[in-house]
């Protein structure tokens, strides 16, 4: 099977480049090769790469800026979403598409389904909903929402959290946020059943279990073995942030699991696993070549 992995260079595509490579023939261009948001590139390096599946793992995912450059935000992840999917559709081939438990606004108290109607409260979330629609235009598609993504060596909670506690040896996190921190290599696994299985749909994937940042916060210390450092949980509003984020962005893989997908891991082994080989997982794939540049 080819398969056609845009943002390999990304945290999860960093991740998915690793899982994939031996697995697959795999097409990871650099994002000078391919611009999702140039329309003619797109369709240039899949016309060329001719791959039986897409994987899109490139979009724009910072919460925060994404209130004041909301054109961006859309620009990537609906109109540059649009692009792969019509070249999809034009070469003939699936699509996978990540999207995130920002297109629900955590009012529900439970853990939401794919059937649960989305009511995205930021920016972010509204272009992640939009670019859903547009991977629908693939006739063959894969639309994945996942949550509190981590991986290796890139800007992400854990790492900030590691930073923030080794300078300051003092913590503050709101306890007000829900959800499910998801390792991004058990995210590329999962990826990698469903293009194995030719899964189509839409699915809620992420590592079991949920928490608040601050018990996800305070996991992260004990199992980074950052003695002495103290973590306590924010008192309501104060900490302070431009994006509206859902409350409880908890999501269910009873779907997934239903298709039989493989249970995720729980969240705590996953990042026990996560911190005490980043170091070493890091190195290792730096050293890794490109699969193969277009």
């Amino acid at each position: 099977m080819r398969v056609l992995l845009i943002g390999a260079r990304g945290m999860l595509g960093t991740d998915l480049r690793s899982v994939l490579a031996d697995r697959y023939e795999l097409i990871a261009p650099d994002r000078q090769s391919v611009d999702i948001t140039d329309e003619a590139a797109v369709r240039r390096c899949v016309e060329a790469a001719g791959p039986d599946v897409i994987v899109l793992a490139a979009a724009y995912t910072d919460v925060e800026r994404a209130e004041d450059e909301r054109e961006t935000a859309f620009l990537v992840n609906e109109t540059g979403t649009r692009h792969v999917a019509v070249a999809a559709q034009s070469a003939d081939a699936s699509l996978i598409y990540f999207s995130t438990d920002f297109v629900f606004d955590g009012k529900k108290g439970t853990a939401y389904t794919e059937s649960d109607e989305p009511n995205p409260v930021s920016v972010y979330g509204r272009s992640k909903l939009a670019g859903e629609k547009q991977a629908e235009l693939a006739p063959r598609h894969c639309i994945i929402r996942t949550a509190w993504l981590y991986g290796p060596k890139k800007a992400n909670f854990v790492e900030k959290m590691v930073s923030l506690a080794r300078e300051h040896g003092r913590l503050s996190v709101t306890a007000e946020e829900m959800g499910s921190p998801t390792y991004t290599l058990d995210l590329a696994h999962a990826v990698d059943w469903a293009l194995e299985t030719g899964l189509t749909g839409l699915y809620h994937v992420t590592d079991a279990g949920w928490c608040s940042r601050y018990e996800f916060a305070t996991e992260i210390v004990n199992l980074a073995g950052l003695e002495n450092v103290v973590v306590e949980p924010a008192a309501p509003g104060e900490i302070a942030t431009k994006a509206a984020r859902p409350t409880f962005g908890v999501l269910s893989n009873a779907l997934w699991e239903e298709a039989g997908g493989p249970p995720m891991r729980h969240w705590t082994e996953a990042l026990r696993a996560y911190l005490h080989g980043r170091r070493d997982r890091w190195t290792v794939l730096q050293a890794e070549g490109p699969t193969r540049e277009q």
